[in-house]
């Protein structure tokens, strides 16, 4: 017997049609859609060539483009290289074993989480106006690595927490059988299984940092980022929305360069060791983690 007859029952005739009509449905409607939105744009003018041409001039990218695109690498690159450690050090503090850890570092957590991003960076933008020396030129930065730092290091807390908790209770039992005290069980033993396991995680939530960065150009924040650096161009030829278009296809590249990155690590990671027996990885950040176990003694602090 196959696998795929295991799995479920192979379609008749009528299933096999069926499918086949709504494959079609689909596909005309979604042609429909392209189609209404590109008339809609064509009837505006915004296919127009001139409205294109400045994308092909070099100078539209050296002076609008390419600085804005600089700024918001640069405050991806600082956030993740920020928010990744916090991220681990709250995801560890809420298995800890000790209360007055675990209800503070779980507190922190949920309460970033529940704020939005940009309510985060407008709160840092002010804290860093009224009460901080930092000059005004680099305060936007700082304001919108802050909210991302803050969100998205509250966020991989709880990706760490899930990929830790998903490892079989023995790991952490064996570790422990051979003298390991529990700080070294968690660096040494659990934590460098996890990251595989949290890998695709992980890489999501990089790729809605590199989004949210869009987030620190408007507003009181003002941070020079792709979109806002743009605005320049788009007063010059009128061409909002092939700037938008533009943008967004720079975007679309950044992330499957990320994507890309992350499945040739996880492919290197997986040919030098395998996940744990029974480990199930975590696809996605959980908005509350199944415990999946209800003491966290294999991994606790």
């Amino acid at each position: 017997m196959s696998a795929q007859t295991v799995l479920y029952d192979i379609p008749g005739p009528k299933a096999r049609a069926r499918n086949w009509l709504y494959s079609v449905l689909f596909v005309l409607v979604l042609a429909l859609v392209v189609y209404f939105i590109y008339a809609g744009f064509d009837e505006k003018g915004q296919w127009a060539g001139a409205l294109w041409k400045p994308f092909v001039d070099g100078t539209t990218w050296t002076q609008f483009l390419l600085p804005g695109l600089l700024n918001t690498l640069k405050a991806a690159a600082l956030s993740i290289v920020i928010a990744l450690p916090i991220g681990a050090l709250l995801g560890i503090g809420r298995l800890s074993e000790h209360k007055w850890i675990r209800v503070p570092v779980g507190a922190i957590v949920e309460f970033f989480r529940a704020i939005p991003v940009l309510l985060l960076m407008v709160f840092a933008a002010a804290f860093y106006a009224y009460y901080t020396g930092i000059d005004s030129e680099i305060r936007p930065l700082f304001a919108a690595v802050t909210g991302l730092v803050l969100y998205n290091g509250s966020v991989m807390a709880e990706v760490f927490r899930a990929g830790i908790l998903s490892l079989p209770k023995g790991q952490g039992e064996a570790a422990s059988a051979l003298g390991m005290r529990k700080t070294q069980i968690m660096l040494t033993v659990l934590l460098p299984q996890a990251v595989t396991l949290m890998l695709p995680a992980l890489v999501s939530q990089l790729v809605v940092i590199l989004k949210d960065t869009a987030l620190a150009g408007q507003l009181t924040i003002g941070f020079d980022e792709l979109i806002r650096a743009s605005g320049p161009l788009t007063g010059l030829y009128g061409n909002t929305i092939p700037t938008l278009i533009v943008i967004a296809i720079i975007f679309i590249v950044l992330n499957l360069l990320l994507s890309w990155f992350a499945s040739w690590l996880e492919n290197k990671l997986a040919r030098r060791k395998k996940a744990p027996k029974g480990a199930k990885p975590v696809h996605s950040a959980p908005s509350s983690v199944v415990m999946q176990r209800d003491d966290a003694s294999g991994g606790a602090l």
